[in-house]
């Protein structure tokens, strides 16, 4: 039987009624494994790929032939407004077959929860927070609501992947599963995994079930993707000559292996100094990066990028180039300086501008004034403060202009009553709205058609621009972005790592190593949790009521989140909980919550477990703005909800900061946004300097800047050594590590090699490079790093004597010697650095590092 004739009668129905031709592949898949299966299933597609509709189908077909007796599913979803777009997008289908969908969150009134309650049924929409305090408050009505529950379906799974929140999702279906007796099947649903099998093995910890990723076979898309550059003030890259500056780098190479032949020949009765040509590396084309021979440039070029994923779809950027084979997908092609004039280069045709910025604007903020115009946009920022102050600014250019504002302001301080205004108003057909953003709008919320993205900087992961990418292109057209990376412009008397454009590396890198290798960040399941742990332990204590300290060890440590948390870390715990009274040992034995931690299990704010901020309330006349960390005294300024603010007064008891609307501008403050980079990012970053091609992606600005850049570096030769002398005794060290294991080797050479070596100043720009002042020679550098790197030694090592590095939400809460050994070994990448440590042994051995360390290398000719 096909899948159409397998479905309800009603779902049928329903496909008919929306006039689909036909079922999307992971449509057919998802109901080959839920149909013909027993297993856990893991359903990965692009954005906009039918995956809701994939999972359910089948289950309510299950559920239309036999009825559940209690609620069938839950649906966990990351956000409330994913929650209540799902909501609207299942109602309708499920009310034809008589299945009731509920929804669980803060915003919903109690009557609708109360007939839950009462007749539980269906299906249940939830997140991860609400369901947490569905178990810690409703405890004994659990295997009412859930005797017959059948499977758990989680959205945007690749999202928990990461952080204590997706444990805590487990642990809550786990915990929920032995309340009601049920072991319900999961799938998860999600466009950006980079590991499907430790993914699948993720979903399925606990189950006994094995796990389904089925292939999915997309159909071809393209992508309109361009990224430019530009300097906050002044003249821009592109001003320069095109030629001059690709001329200067082949002259520059050229000369380089002259001198290679050079030294090669006169020492041909002995092998060639490994440090002299390590790390000069291929370019993607398999020549030569220091080469320009190969494909000649392509004038037609109209700045799209065509590719096959491996699910056998096309994705392409404004850049076009299709491809028969692996090897040739998105290949850079080579350029040749001699075929390229000022008027002539590769770059993607946009569209024309339809507005002018004032004539003061910032050159990168205005490119998105002038291009945004008539359309529905998005434009992600990398934080709340920067979306505050991008939003802000254009505002501040519709004024100038004597225009409505067209621009909206969207992230997770905001209240939910203007998040909501700026979803409705983009869903909104007949309005074109730009909506400045972060991730909130990053996942798969309905804010209509939209037309085009733009990201201001490189997001941190490749996960994440495929994400946002995703939020367009959807009801026929092609996914669109444009990034815009923005810096300073280089001080006359900076070094080189100041010189390098890092933002616009990095934004190359993550296009690249998705368009080359489909590849995506795998999940980071190998910490450890202590936060969680705690958390977990107050939260089954709470709900369940006193337990023994032996039946609270079975309850906790059988989660499967808390794997490599032994029973001697259990105890160092409970004995800490009770010491602070968090715990209490009654008369009988037996523990209970204690005063101080009834105080944070009866917060509403336990519910979740990512870190939070103390919060203040912004509220102008009656109407709540936003929250914000860190408020300034009366008669300060802040910026919320895309407006500037003076503040009147600051209630610190409860909590809340009264302001009145001004004109002007100020920086916004909404507490740390740490992001971290994958090794493998940095990795293709460094490949982005050595290779001499061009990413038909980039615009004139990027093309320029980056041939400047790449020139700098090798006449620094960074492409040679990752130790680069800035003068005298200054260094700059460029491990091209992760953000995890970068922190290990700055450690390392704290902690135990800086005496050594007569290291001063370490100063990390993480994860890009240290600059630190040394008494030592380049030698002795990498000798001491790999002895040190490479002897036996505790993780705790790296770590200062009284240092208690507090990254989580509890890890205040938790006894020192927990987050100490949580942090050296559950977030530091010593592995990772040890491998990158030992890849410096031939410089270890060198008589001397290639010549060239040191040159800043931005005095370049074509600037005059």
């Amino acid at each position: 039987m096909d899948t159409f004739s397998r479905y309800a009668p009603f779902i049928q129905d329903f496909i008919y009624d929306h006039e689909w031709e036909n079922l999307r592949g992971v449509q057919v898949a998802a109901a080959e494994a839920i149909f013909n299966t027993d297993d856990n299933v893991l359903l990965t597609a692009s954005t906009a790929s039918g995956k809701t509709e994939a999972a359910f189908f089948p289950i309510l077909t299950l559920f239309d032939e036999n009825p559940p007796a209690s609620v069938g599913a839950i649906y966990i979803g990351p956000l409330k407004a994913l929650i209540n777009d799902q909501f609207l997008r299942l109602g309708d289908l499920c009310d034809e077959a008589h299945i009731p969908v509920w929804r669980w969150h803060g915003d919903v009134s109690s009557s609708h929860k109360a007939k839950l309650l009462k007749k539980p049924s269906g299906i249940l929409q939830i997140t991860p927070e609400s369901l947490e305090a569905l178990l810690l408050h409703k405890h004994s009505a659990i295997p009412h609501l859930f005797n017959d529950l059948r499977f758990v379906v989680i959205d945007e799974v690749h999202s928990l992947l990461r952080g204590d929140r997706g444990g805590q999702t487990i642990s809550l279906i786990e915990r929920l599963g032995r309340i009601a007796s049920v072991n319900p099947r999961r799938i998860g649903l999600s466009a950006t995994i980079g590991d499907p099998d430790a993914a699948g093995a993720f979903l399925s910890a606990g189950t006994g079930r094995g796990w389904v990723v089925p292939r999915v076979q997309e159909p071809e898309r393209v992508w309109n993707l361009s990224m430019e550059h530009f300097y906050l003030d002044g003249e821009q890259a592109g001003d320069a000559s095109l030629a001059e500056a690709l001329r200067s780098l082949r002259d520059f190479d050229a000369s380089r292996r002259a001198a290679d032949a050079r030294k090669a020949s006169s020492s041909s009765a002995e092998p060639a100094s490994n440090a002299g040509s390590a790390g000069y590396a291929e370019s993607a084309n398999g020549a030569s990066a220091g080469s320009t021979s190969g494909a000649d440039a392509d004038p037609t070029n109209t700045g799209s990028v065509e590719t096959t994923g491996e699910d056998g779809g096309c994705v392409s950027g404004p850049a076009v180039a299709s491809r028969d084979d692996e090897t040739s997908l998105a290949a850079p092609s080579p350029i040749e300086p001699d075929e390229i004039d000022d008027n002539f280069f590769i770059c993607p045709t946009l569209d024309v501008a339809t507005d002018a910025a004032p004539k003061e604007a910032d050159p990168g903020l205005g490119y998105v004034f002038e291009h945004s115009r008539n359309k529905k946009c998005l434009l992600f920022a990398n934080s709340r403060e920067d979306a505050e102050a991008y939003c802000t600014e254009l505002r501040r250019y519709c004024e100038l202009a004597h225009e409505p504002d067209r621009f909206l302001i969207h992230h997770g301080n905001l209240s939910s009553s203007i998040r909501e205004s700026a979803e409705d108003l983009m869903r909104d057909e007949t309005q074109c709205m730009t909506t400045v953003t972060t991730a909130t709008l990053e996942l798969g919320i309905d804010i209509g058609r939209l037309e085009r993205a733009f990201q201001i900087d490189a997001p941190f992961t490749v996960s994440a621009f495929l994400q946002r990418m995703g939020r367009t292109g959807r009801r026929e057209r092609p996914p669109e972005m444009w990034f815009v990376m923005r810096e300073d412009h280089p001080d006359v008397r900076a070094l080189l790592p100041e010189t390098i454009p890092w933002k616009l590396l990095q934004g190359i890198a993550l296009v690249q190593l998705y368009l080359e290798e489909r590849w995506v960040e795998p999940p980071r399941l190998d910490r450890l949790p202590y936060s969680l742990l705690l958390h977990q332990t107050l939260a089954t204590l709470a709900s369940e009521g006193e337990l023994s300290a032996s039946e609270l060890a079975g309850r906790v440590l059988n989660l499967t989140v808390f794997r490599r948390v032994s029973p001697d870390d259990f105890k160092v715990l409970l004995r800490h909980l009770l010491e602070t009274d968090y715990l209490e040992l009654t008369e009988a034995g037996t523990l209970i919550v204690g005063l101080a931690g009834e105080r944070v299990v009866n917060s509403y704010k336990f519910y979740g477990v990512f870190q939070e901020n103390i919060e203040y309330t912004v509220r102008s006349d009656s109407a709540d703005l936003g929250t914000l960390v860190a408020p300034p005294p009366p008669g300060g300024k802040v910026a919320i909800a895309g407006a500037t603010w003076m503040v009147d007064e600051v209630d610190h008891k409860r909590l809340v900061v009264y302001v009145t609307k001004i004109k002007g501008r100020v920086p916004a403050y909404f507490g740390e946004c740490a992001g971290d980079i994958h090794t493998h990012v940095l990795e293709r970053m460094r490949r982005v300097l050595e290779e001499r091609c061009n990413y038909p992606f980039l615009m004139r600005n990027a093309t320029v800047r980056l041939a400047v850049a790449r020139r700098a570096a090798a006449g620094a030769d960074i492409d040679r050594t990752p130790l680069i002398n800035l003068g005298e005794d200054t260094w700059a060290l460029f491990p091209w590590l992760g953000s995890y294991a970068f922190l290990a080797l700055e450690r390392l050479i704290k902690h135990k090699c800086a005496k050594q070596l007569g290291i001063k100043g370490l100063d990390p720009t993480r994860p890009y490079y240290l600059q630190f002042r040394m008494s030592a020679g380049p030698g002795e550098f990498f000798r001491t790093l790999i002895d040190e790197a490479n002897k036996p030694f505790d993780p705790l090592d790296l770590l200062g004597p009284t240092e208690v590095p507090v990254f989580e939400k509890y890890d205040s809460l938790l006894p020192p010697e927990l987050v100490r050994k949580g942090f050296a070994e559950g977030v530091l990448d010593v592995q990772g650095m040890r491998s990158r440590v030992n890849e410096w042994e031939p410089y270890a051995t060198s008589a001397e590092l290639p010549s060239g360390g040191g040159v800043p290398g931005v005095d370049i000719p074509w600037f005059g």
